[in-house]
């Protein structure tokens, strides 16, 4: 394939911008991955399970005490009745009776209320540790809103360069020739590098240096012949002008430098 030299040295300028863009869709896939997100997410998940818990445990706990409550007074209850009865003059028979019933009566009640001292001893510690647990979920609310923001405003920064490199990549494209793109194209489907300088006897892509039998094609080329590097594929984009040869089509101002 034949192609103007400037041309060719076009494709350098696509391929810088490939490379710009390789790089910006890197860092969006660093940031959808990024470890700070996923783990305020996951500590903000874990407080409100905890929390959720908690809270399930004191209705548990507070459903206990009403019940222990109950039984108190449904004994208190009792043991008054017992009393009446023991006062209206009962025989003595009765009295024992009653009065056995008594002492059952005050060791149950002494049981459940020493029951409801523990569950509300119990509940006090399960508010303490919910009290707490709610003021950590603030915290972890307000440290996953920073990285949202955070990772909001590099999004924005990374979608702009993205724009920005889409829009000089398009423009770069229309001052190429079509084959020479499309060639072009077809290599970087296939590689990151389609395109990359000769640098002395070094190619830019691979950065394998070539033997001084190598050089004897590339060296006799014409100017405006395509040349591919033989080891990777890429295009070889010669930026010294050989000391001899088809001259190349480019400007004077170019040319001077090499004179």
């Amino acid at each position: 394939m034949k192609a103007d030299l400037f041309d060719q040295r076009r494709l350098l300028e696509l391929q810088a911008v490939d490379t710009t863009l390789a790089q910006l869709a890197q860092r969006r896939k660093n940031l959808d991955a990024d470890p700070a997100f996923a783990t305020a997410s996951q500590r903000l998940r874990a407080l409100g399970d905890k929390a959720a818990n908690l809270t399930g445990d004191i209705a548990d706990l507070d459903r206990d005490i009403d019940r222990v409550e109950r039984e108190v007074d449904l004994v208190k209850n009792r043991a008054s009745t017992d009393r009446d009865r023991m006062g209206a003059g009962a025989s003595a028979k009765e009295l024992e009776g009653l009065q056995s019933e008594l002492e059952s009566l005050a060791r149950r009640q002494s049981t459940l209320e020493d029951d409801e001292l523990e569950l509300m001893e119990r509940r006090e510690a399960l508010d303490a540790e919910l009290a707490e647990t709610r003021r950590q979920l603030d915290e972890a609310k307000t440290v996953l809103a920073d990285a949202e923001a955070e990772r909001g405003r590099r999004l924005g920064e990374i979608e702009t360069e993205t724009a920005d490199a889409t829009s000089t990549r398009e423009a770069l494209a229309i001052n190429i020739p079509d084959r020479l793109v499309e060639l072009y194209e077809r290599i970087h489907a296939k590689q990151p590098i389609a395109a990359a300088e000769l640098v002395g006897r070094r190619c830019g892509s691979c950065r394998i240096e070539k033997s001084p039998a190598d050089m004897i094609p590339i060296k006799s080329a014409p100017i405006d012949e395509v040349l591919r590097c033989e080891e990777c594929g890429c295009v070889l984009i010669r930026t010294e002008l050989p000391k001899s040869g088809p001259a190349p089509l480019a400007s004077e101002d170019e040319l001077k430098k090499y004179e």
